[in-house]
């Protein structure tokens, strides 16, 4: 009798457990379903490990998206290209990039519309042990770039203006920029063009600038999103507090100074904070402003002329 007991109370257990179980696996399914709703409703920005993107990142720290009434979120990437794809399949509306990159998305058939422009720069540094003194000593050197980028830009200026043959610089894509300032550090490129935070960690490390998209006056960087996210006015309203969102970050780095933000920029840009506190001073972000036309035509110029020279067929993003 009493192993009868046993076998029905044990029987009654299971089939609470089992009841339990199935609960718990529609409570999460159902969860899951919520923050997929959620995630889908919300304006997602693509982001990377590199200084332009600090307004963004300081408006989420200090809460200012929730703050002002709108579900704003960052999705970080390593690089570039994997924002860019992350647009086109529809995985994020916006994302911060620069107007070579941006103007191919529109060849592509993904229609832009640019929020603001950054104040983002590139540097070509060359490595200290090459013992590259001059433009022109880049030739039979490897340069880390990113096809149909600013970078693949300057890195095409900084070769035509000393008068040497593309094809006697060996072009090297290497996307990641925490990846490309590694590969400076180990000695296994000649010379690469790198954005700020990366571009302070190699001059610490005394590797030689031999030239600065600021001094050609150009300015390439920019907050973009897909133009088919404007034609819905719950985007517009995020648009809109994004941006108001990002000149109040804008204002509290000027304020404050980068170095009030060294552990921040650290964090999200894969750096040491003493690279963060060694950032010049003169690095300025400013309230959103639309990018120059001249810099969307200049870019747009290269980049018709880059892909013409390719041969490349339209639907190649030039990366893969």
């Amino acid at each position: 009798m009493k192993r009868i007991i046993l076998i029905f109370v044990s029987a009654v257990v299971l089939v609470a457990c089992g009841r339990s179980y199935e609960e718990q696996k529609r409570l999460t399914r159902a969860e899951r379903q919520r923050l997929a709703r959620e995630d889908s409703a919300a304006l997602k920005i693509a982001v990377t490990p590199t200084l332009d993107c600090l307004p963004l990142y300081v408006a989420q720290y200090y809460g200012l998206f929730d703050g002002l009434g709108a579900d704003v979120r960052l999705k970080r990437y390593a690089a570039r290209m994997d924002c860019d794809e992350a647009l086109r399949k529809g995985r994020v509306e916006g994302l911060v990039t620069d107007l070579v990159r941006g103007q191919r998305l529109v060849s592509l058939g993904t229609p832009l519309e640019y929020l603001t422009a950054t104040g983002a720069y590139w540097q070509l540094l060359t490595n200290r042990n090459a013992r590259i003194k001059e433009l022109k000593q880049l030739n039979d050197k490897m340069l880390a770039m990113t096809r149909y980028s600013a970078t693949d830009m300057l890195g095409d200026y900084a070769v035509d203006s000393v008068g040497l043959a593309p094809e006697m610089v060996f072009r090297i894509q290497i996307n990641d920029m925490v990846l490309r300032l590694r590969m400076l550090e180990n000695n296994e490129m000649d010379a690469l063009l790198l954005t700020e935070p990366q571009a302070t960690a190699a001059r610490m490390l005394k590797h030689p600038v031999l030239m600065d998209s600021r001094k050609l006056g150009m300015r390439l960087g920019a907050v973009a999103v897909k133009s088919a996210a404007m034609g819905d006015t719950a985007r517009q309203r995020q648009v809109k507090v994004m941006l108001k969102a990002y000149d109040m970050a804008c204002d509290s780095i000027r304020k404050h100074g980068l170095k009030s933000y060294r552990r921040l920029i650290a964090e999200k840009c894969g750096v040491d904070e003493k690279v963060a506190a060694a950032l010049p001073k003169d690095i300025r972000f400013d309230h959103a402003v639309p990018p120059r036309r001249e810099d969307i035509d200049r870019a747009e110029a290269w980049l018709t002329a880059k892909v013409a020279d390719d041969r490349i067929t339209p639907d190649d993003d030039g990366g893969k």
